[in-house]
């Protein structure tokens, strides 16, 4: 005999029909309960057809009750109160077939058949009736393993997903996607079937489809996550339907602080959208097109993470924009009407500095060239000019001029920077960001265009909004940036290709010239935590493993800290790292001594520098501690430890290290002494001014800037 369990959480609105199934199920040799919201007498079922148990609308027991005012979904109620009837719990371990009635009833059936799994489970009275008869007929096959247990299952969440979705009664889907059930492997093959399923209207399969993934990420299931958008996707027909759910799920993740799962799918989507629309709509493809470029470039991937899916598979990484029809109209050479002119040799070259990133690294550049007889300077910061402040906040801008060819933003930077190239004989713009991009907007004419590009811009979108044709010379500071941008960036090579240079930073180090203390010894120090990627907690696991032998070492951490509002995972980073300050700060093993102007005096304390960061393109605070006579400790920079060029190949190979242990080891050697200390510091201070001071470094620029003057 066949046991068949029905759950009703809404009054059944084609009795007659029902009674006609259930009539026919008993036929076939079916046992038949009927347990929900639901009237014996208004069904009007013969007693010998099938028992019905009404579940009481106010449950006696109180802490069901309470339960109950505690649980808004009425899907959810209905579970609690079938589950606290043991009546409910005796059929239901004994029942063959399970069956939800309507859409309140889906998450009771669903409990249920996690309870009893060698139960099929369905939606829907007909569904129950293929079953029934199979059984009957000897042609049902027994779904004993979890694997052939799923496909009734995904159809209960399936219709009742739709008929929810359609309904608006989503709080019926609520419970079925609660942590515990998006972590069992049952669940997440339930609702993986579940938004693949056939005959889903778009808008319901979209809509499911995104809140599953949401809820997967939320339970710590990424995979499903993927699994479950891959499973959807395949079935949208609509590439804005297909865009628009991916896009939306991959902006979630970066909120959560995650790199988004289904990244390179969502950018894949939109860039596709932005080529559909790129022969008829440029502007509108315009608009996909930047959306992908903030999604592939967003900062949680690359700056707020430890590693980067950039570094780390280039080629991989950036397919999806190599292959788009459309960021290849944005990436269009555009070259300029005339080459640049020589210097003039009947007046001072006029040389103009443009940057709206940090000045900090153009102090000495400035001097120099402002003294310099044989130069006319003039300096612009975009944030102080009231014309090009505003235009700088608009990347979107500077993408709908390359797509389309035009623009009214592209007017507005025209007209605020001709007047300057037409002064300038050199332009030199600092930070390949905002102004490098409107420079290349405007074809510079006869001036010359000198850009320098420092890290953090490798890793955004901005090198793909500069036309490098119109540049002439592109400055890196060190092989290793300038290694990694060749490979990200397609425009640094060929026969348009600006010249490309390496002149590292501009800096005075003779002024960290000054008598360290004899407690230096044992203080090591890192200068700047102010982002993920300069990853100070790795520096306090070197201090853990020198203080568990040695308790005289301490740790000075100089400069602002991480700004826990700039993302989720930078705000978790930073929890980690004040559970260790708290731990540490106490005892005095660590000292924290925010921002200070007077950097040479503090390093008068520190008798070893530390660069413990993932990723630098110099780091010009170990080179300014080096230069202080302490010894510097190196971390072999993980995001450029596999190529050929890094921090290997940047500093002496005893300054680097790759681990925490090998950092330990080398400070404990170095320390070892008092006189082994000063050694070796004093050997580091020589190695960094006479390879990396200004009086060195300028010769360098001089023959960058002014070809034929310097000397």
């Amino acid at each position: 005999m066949t046991k068949v369990l029905i759950v009703v959480g809404e009054r059944p609105q084609q009795v007659s029909v029902l009674r006609e199934a259930l009539r026919r199920f008993r036929d076939q040799g079916a046992s038949i309960s009927v347990v929900g919201d639901v009237d014996a007498e208004n069904l009007g079922l013969d007693p010998a057809v099938a028992e019905v148990r009404t579940l009481p609308a106010e449950p006696v027991d109180p802490k069901l009750r309470r339960a109950l005012a505690r649980t808004p979904q009425p899907s959810r109620a209905l579970w609690l109160r079938a589950w606290a009837d043991p009546w409910v719990r005796r059929r239901t371990r004994t029942a063959d077939v399970l069956v939800a009635l309507d859409p309140t009833a889906v998450h009771t059936v669903w409990e249920m058949a996690q309870r009893q799994p060698r139960a099929d489970a369905c939606n829907g009275i007909g569904a129950a009736g293929r079953i029934v008869r199979a059984r009957h007929e000897g042609t049902h096959r027994v779904t004993r393993r979890p694997a052939e247990q799923l496909s009734a299952r995904a159809g209960i969440a399936v219709r009742g997903a739709r008929r929810a979705a359609v309904t608006g009664a989503r709080e019926s889907l609520e419970a079925a996607m609660a942590p515990a059930v998006l972590r069992s492997r049952v669940g997440g093959r339930f609702w993986r079937s579940a938004v693949a399923a056939p005959g889903l209207p778009e808008r319901v399969r979209v809509a499911l489809a995104y809140r599953v993934h949401l809820r997967s990420v939320q339970a710590g299931r990424p995979g499903l996550a993927a699994a479950t958008t891959a499973a959807a996707a395949g079935r949208i027909g609509g590439r804005k339907s297909r865009a628009d759910l991916l896009t939306r799920e991959a902006a979630d993740e970066l909120a959560l602080g995650h790199v988004p799962v289904c990244l390179p799918e969502a950018v894949a989507a939109e860039l596709a959208l932005a080529d559909e629309f790129l022969a008829r709509q440029p502007a509108r493809a315009a608009k996909s097109l930047h959306k992908a470029l903030r999604l592939l470039f967003h900062r949680v991937p690359h700056f707020d993470q430890l590693s980067s899916p950039l570094a780390e598979r280039p080629a991989e990484f950036l397919a999806p924009l190599r292959a788009s029809a459309a960021a290849r109209a944005l990436a269009t050479p555009r070259g300029r009407a005339t080459a640049a002119a020589r210097p003039p040799a009947d007046r001072p070259l006029r040389l103009l500095v443009m940057t709206n990133g940090n000045a900090h690294f153009l102090r000495e550049i400035r001097q120099r060239y402002a003294e310099a007889p044989e130069v006319e300077l003039r300096y612009l910061h975009l944030a102080d000019d009231e014309v090009a402040a505003p235009l700088t906040h608009n990347p979107g801008g500077i993408v709908e001029h390359l797509v389309t060819g035009r623009s009214e933003y592209g007017n507005r930077v025209e007209e605020w920077l001709r007047p300057h190239l037409d002064w300038a004989d050199t332009l030199f713009v600092d930070w390949c960001v905002a102004a490098a991009g409107m420079t290349t907007l405007v074809d510079p004419g006869n001036t010359r265009i000198v850009m320098r590009l420092h890290s953090f811009e490798a890793f955004s979108f901005w090198p793909h909004l500069i036309d490098f044709s119109r540049v002439d010379d592109l400055v890196f500071v060190s092989d290793h940036l300038r290694d990694f941008t060749r490979q990200v960036v397609p425009a640094l090579t060929g026969e348009q290709a600006p010249a490309l240079h390496v002149i590292p930073n501009a800096m005075d180090l003779r002024s960290f010239d000054r008598p360290k203390d004899p407690a230096a010894r044992f203080t090591l120090g890192l200068i700047g935590t102010s982002a993920v990627a300069k990853d100070p907690r790795w520096t306090i696991e070197v201090l853990r493993r020198l203080r568990a032998e040695d308790d005289r070492y301490r740790l000075l951490l100089i400069g602002g800290g991480l700004d826990p509002t700039a993302s989720e995972s930078v705000r978790q980073y930073q929890q980690a790292l004040s559970a260790d300050l708290a731990e540490l700060e106490p005892s005095g093993a660590v000292t924290r001594i925010g921002h200070v102007d007077d950097v040479p005096e503090v390093l008068r304390g520190v008798g070893v520098i530390v660069s413990s960061s993932v990723r630098e393109s110099f780091h010009c605070a170990l080179v300014e501690g080096a230069a202080s006579g302490a010894v510097p400790v190196v971390r072999d920079w993980p995001f450029f430890a596999r190529s050929a060029t890094g921090a290997r190949t940047l500093f002496p190979a005893d300054w680097v290290v790759e681990t925490p242990e090998e950092a330990a080891a080398r400070i404990r050697a170095a320390t070892a002494r008092e006189d082994v200390w000063r050694a070796e510091g004093a050997s580091a201070a020589a190695t960094a001014t006479k390879t990396w001071d200004w009086s060195v470094v300028r010769h360098d620029f001089d023959e960058l800037l002014l070809p034929g003057h310097h000397g």
